[in-house]
């Protein structure tokens, strides 16, 4: 690789459990939905906003999933844009699956310049109203809650952080949400988010780390309904559609964390729709 490389984005979940054919969409709906008609930068949620909009700035953007067909229409979109994008297999409750994905990644394209976590999970939003209390939750229902929130995002920086560290320059951005900044009783149709808490630590912890190395970590509150076609489906949504959050407009703050001169750095940035307020 020489110096004039195209630079390398890395989005860890490049789309969404709320996708047409997603997960949640089917446990929410019973069904698929026909997205044809909604904006592309919507169509799979911030992963997919964040692969578009770095695949518009330049970037060469890597893909994951742990299923490379639920990613193939986003790549196509990329393509269709004029973006570069290769889509990698990544199952973040293995190890050996993440570190087979980045050796991948480094082979075709080099080490990353950008990662964004933005893994996410549906487990306990299928739990009934009588299902609401902790000594209901299975162990292996925490225990994926634990993988993706917690080790997750743990085993993906030890992968890429030594390779920015020694070039003294790279952005490490983790997607979160809301439960991060305390915990919160779980409700019914809510995932089991308390393990957020620890992916936000683990943001704080690396940003002590690594910032004198010349890599930006930051954590990302996203504080709100993320527009996409299942959310966009659902009764709240309809009804108060000012409190949806577009996915296009976080990846622009995205971005825009990347692109801050190192005399500023932000290390954490809550976004809320301007209709709610803000979670403490």
């Amino acid at each position: 690789m020489n110096a004039t490389r195209q630079q390398v984005a890395v989005v860890i979940g490049a789309t969404s459990k709320w996708q047409a054919d997603g997960r949640n969409t089917k446990l929410a709906h019973g069904k698929v939905l026909d997205d044809s008609d909604l904006p592309v930068g919507i169509r799979w949620g911030i992963g997919g906003a964040l692969a578009q909009k770095f695949a518009q700035e330049g970037f060469f953007v890597v893909l994951t999933t742990r299923n490379s067909a639920n990613a193939a229409a986003l790549e196509q979109a990329i393509r269709a844009q004029g973006g570069d994008s290769m889509i990698v297999e990544l199952d973040l409750v293995s190890p050996a699956s993440i570190s087979q994905a980045f050796a991948t990644i480094r082979a075709h394209v080099g080490d990353p310049d950008v990662v964004i976590y933005n893994a996410g999970y549906l487990e306990g939003r299928e739990l009934p109203p009588e299902k609401e209390l902790l000594e209901h939750i299975p162990l292996e229902l925490f225990d994926t809650a634990q993988h993706i929130a917690s080790r997750g995002p743990f085993l993906v920086a030890k992968e890429v952080l030594p390779a920015m560290r020694a070039r003294g320059a790279g952005t490490f951005l983790i997607s979160n949400n809301a439960s991060s900044l305390r915990g919160r009783k779980r409700l019914t149709g809510q995932s089991l988010y308390y393990p957020r808490v620890m992916m936000r630590t683990l943001a704080q912890v690396l940003t002590e780390e690594y910032s004198e190395h010349g890599v930006h970590v930051a954590n990302v509150v996203i504080d709100g309904l993320i527009d996409s076609p299942g959310t966009r489906a659902l009764p709240i949504a309809q009804q108060r559609p000012e409190v949806v959050m577009n996915p296009v407009k976080i990846a622009e703050a995205f971005y825009y964390l990347h692109t801050q001169d190192k005399s500023c750095w932000t290390h954490e940035l809550q976004l809320t729709p301007f209709a709610t307020k803000p979670s403490f």
